[in-house]
């Protein structure tokens, strides 16, 4: 079964994250947190793009449904401080 922790493994390994958290307990439908300087000047389908290249074949084979949300670092500090 896929784990919320093996899919944070498998985005660290192939994209530098700044800071990442991978939630979902059912084995099917996961959320996730990423921040990575290489968003810097990429619109969000790009972004999501690098996030599921780093996922390869894991997206078509184990992985139902990756629910995210991508910031740069600078927009991570803008999103934590308006909470």
């Amino acid at each position: 079964m896929v784990t919320a922790e093996s899919i944070e493994h498998s985005i660290k390994a192939s994209l530098p994250c700044t800071w990442i958290r991978v939630e979902g307990n059912d084995g099917h439908h996961f959320s996730a947190i990423i921040v990575s300087e290489l968003f810097e000047g990429k619109n969000i389908v790009k972004q999501h793009q690098l996030v599921y290249q780093a996922l390869g074949e894991r997206m078509r084979e184990e992985i139902h449904a990756l629910s995210m949300k991508t910031y740069t670092p600078e927009q991570w500090e803008t999103a934590k401080n308006s909470n």
